[in-house]
């Protein structure tokens, strides 16, 4: 089946939508209607403000449901794709107790329970069955928040849809989730062709058992409905509460009330995206699941157009997905899009249009309608307009407008995306964030522009990064560049040193004295691997005070250990793991070819040592001095294999300088500067890099990356 010309569109807005939902939602998720109504009103528009809340956090439905079907691009099976593949998947991307899930205890939280079955050797459906973990656990709304991408890669094809959901949600979930679940996902690809919600209906219901009670749960919400009418929703919810309410079903987030609830917003709501949103939300309980579910069905169906300017302007395309996957945590809704998309048409045979090609494949390309990849003016903006607009990009496509406004001498307006997350993001409650900086110095940062025809004079701007040392943020500047009215120009830069303090922040800044003008962002992005140290700056910062657990260089590695810690004066990194194998990864799965070093001491430990090409916990490469006095090459791919191994000259718990490095299917091991190993293997092509400490304790330091062996 072909796909049809609006598919990366559709996806698009089926992200935003979801997306939306769950920021909408979150601020007063678990709130009872009576609470809503009277402390908010009707949920009309974004409340987090009211509340003193962000907007831009991290979600488990956000980041659950972008990272879970990976394990179509890790695994082989496609559209056959099995459970047991999608367990793997769970196994290597999630930190335990601190991404992606509500870690809420074994027989607690449905999913957290499902990650310990399958980190205990269970494999699905065994590990979400009603018969392992009983029937109040296993169908808790887990499976149905986590389902949309599975849709998403199926466009127009609920069959397949519907499945591929069975196949995701029997991880963690059974019975009635599994077919709320389904019925999402068939309603969800279905909608990519049909616009009909009662239609969409019919199909959902003809691939889960007719008996079932999401069956039944949907035939009395659609009869109620019609019943009471559109404008009398509270009746229908009167309904379900007395039928399908909390109190008749146990756990802390039951599926059956939430998605009778998500059925009546579609219904009450008519097809319109804010009415649904009103209707959703204000009813409670689960909102940002429930909110965050019909957003993206709503966003598929109606395409962008659905979706209105005062719900995406605020959200600028921004999000978090916080796991193993170091240098994915901060992205936004087209890097998503492009990724579905690309899996899309994959699974349909097909190949995939590069909406990024004709920009030189640009991490920021802004071919979607609206799009804005996360850039928002954040620093002397008054006046300046940022938007989206077409026709103004190489090839005639697409090209962010910065539209500024006379320029005094001295002013400057800064126009930047977020590449790693704000220090306070995360802490305090609510789901981890852990993760990697997008950036690193020594990257090759590219951009391309264009000026405005109209433009009275030359513009001036230069590329310019953000550095955080604690909470005090420095900005670094590029070579600047000059574009005359109707000019085109190209930049480059390699990015700077920063004394090992992370990039939170990449874009364009724009310096007086001038007059008012048009600039047309092209496209943006960075290749190549980091030259760059690694470890903590110094011991202490540049304000004296002392080096604390939350300091950035610290947040700049996604935390799979136990405890990570470090001493004044002594190493950079001390690593303590009780069970397993824990690493600290860095880095991003376009890293291919690179060598990576670091001073390691291994004390009371069965092993520990240095990862390269690191795709997540469980799908790397690593050079380890083991507790019984080997060196050894390993791959790791779910299972460990030994690529080579010999003995250790000197003692095992002395220092060893260790470098290993990668370049296309090579991989070469040195040992304090003398070559040991040199292997062929090409199951993984790229990924970051990590420490790893395997039950014990592992000193490290002097640690670095570049495209070439340190001397």
């Amino acid at each position: 089946m072909r796909l049809q010309a609006d598919y990366a569109e559709r996806v698009y807005a089926g992200v935003l939508g979801k997306v939306i939902g769950v920021y909408l939602g979150r601020p007063f998720e678990g709130w009872l209607n009576e609470r809503i109504e009277a402390e908010l009103g009707e949920i009309t528009g974004y409340v987090h403000e009211r509340l003193g809340r962000p907007l831009i956090v991290p979600d488990d439905d956000i980041s659950g449901t972008f990272i879970f079907y990976r394990a179509l691009e890790d695994e082989a099976g496609g559209r056959e794709i099995t459970p047991a593949a999608i367990g793997r998947a769970w196994l290597n991307y999630l930190i335990e107790g601190r991404t992606v899930l509500w870690w809420g205890g074994f027989g607690n939280a449905t999913a957290h329970t499902a990650y310990l079955r399958l980190k205990r050797g269970m494999e699905p459906p065994a590990s979400g069955a009603a018969a392992t973990n009983g029937q109040v656990v296993a169908e808790q709304i887990a499976a149905q928040i986590f389902v949309d991408s599975w849709a998403l890669v199926a466009p127009g094809d609920p069959e397949l849809a519907a499945d591929l959901a069975r196949r995701a949600a029997c991880v963690s979930s059974d019975g009635a989730a599994i077919h709320g679940a389904q019925v999402v996902a068939a309603m969800e690809a279905a909608a990519f062709t049909e616009p009909d919600l009662q239609r969409l209906l019919d199909v959902a219901l003809g691939l889960i058992p007719g008996d079932s009670l999401i069956a039944r749960l949907i035939g009395d919400v659609r009869e109620w409905n019609a019943a009471d009418g559109n404008e009398r929703w509270r009746d229908t919810f009167r309904r379900i509460r007395e039928r399908y309410g909390y109190d008749r079903y146990g756990g802390n987030c039951h599926v059956v009330p939430n998605h009778a609830l998500v059925i009546l917003a579609l219904l009450a709501g008519g097809g319109d995206f804010d009415r649904s949103m009103m209707v959703v939300n204000t009813a409670g309980w689960d909102t940002d699941c429930n909110s965050g579910t019909v957003g993206c069905l709503l966003g598929v169906r109606g395409g962008l157009a659905a979706i209105g300017d005062r719900w995406r302007a605020p959200v600028a395309d921004r999000l978090y997905l916080p796991s193993a996957d170091a240098g994915g945590v901060v992205t936004d809704a087209t890097r998503v899009t492009d990724r579905l998309v690309a899996m899309g048409h994959r699974l349909a045979g097909e190949q995939a249009p590069d909406l990024a090609a004709r920009k030189q494949g640009a991490r920021f390309h802004f071919q979607y309608p609206g799009s804005l990849h996360g850039f928002r003016v954040t620093s002397g903006g008054a006046g300046t307009v940022v938007e989206n607009v077409a026709g103004h990009g190489r090839g005639g496509g697409r090209a962010l407008a910065v539209r500024l406004p006379d320029l005094a001498a001295g002013a400057q307006v800064r126009l930047t995306t977020p590449t790693f997350f704000p220090l306070t993001a995360g802490l305090g409650g609510g789901y981890g964030l852990h993760g990697s900086p997008a950036l690193h110095p020594g990257q090759r940062l590219r951009y391309a522009v264009s000026a405005a025809s109209a433009n009275k004079e030359a513009l001036s701007l230069a590329p310019v990064i953000a550095a955080v040392a604690e909470q005090d943020v420095r900005h670094l500047p590029g070579p600047p560049l000059t574009v005359a009215p109707g000019a085109a120009a190209e930049g480059e830069w390699v990015v700077p040193e920063t004394g090992g303090e992370p990039i939170t922040e990449v874009g364009l800044q724009f310096a007086g004295p001038a007059a008012a003008g048009a600039i047309y962002l092209d496209c943006v992005g960075w290749e190549g691997v980091p030259r760059a140290k690694l470890g903590r700056p110094g011991v202490q910062t540049a304000t004296g005070r002392p080096l604390t657990r939350e300091q950035p260089w610290r947040r700049a590695w996604a935390d799979g250990v136990d405890l990570f810690e470090h001493r004044a004066r002594e190493e950079d990194f001390r690593l303590l793991q009780n069970r397993g194998t824990g690493l600290l990864i860095r880095g991003d799965r376009d890293w291919r070819d690179y060598a990576f070093a670091a001073t390691v001491r291994v004390h009371m430990a069965r092993s520990g040592g240095i990862g390269v090409r690191v795709q997540g916990m469980r799908r790397y490469y690593a050079l380890l001095i083991t507790g019984s006095g080997k060196l050894r090459l390993v791959r790791r791919c779910h299972e460990e294999t030994v690529l080579a191994e010999t003995a250790l000259r000197g003692r095992r718990d002395q220092p060893y300088r260790l470098v290993l490095a990668v370049r296309g299917t090579a991989i070469t091991c040195c040992v304090d500067g003398e070559a040991v190993f040199s292997v062929s293997d090409r199951t993984l092509d790229g990924g970051g890099v990590a420490l790893l400490c395997e039950e014990g304790r592992v000193e490290v330091s002097d640690v670095s990356i570049g495209p070439e062996p340190p001397p």
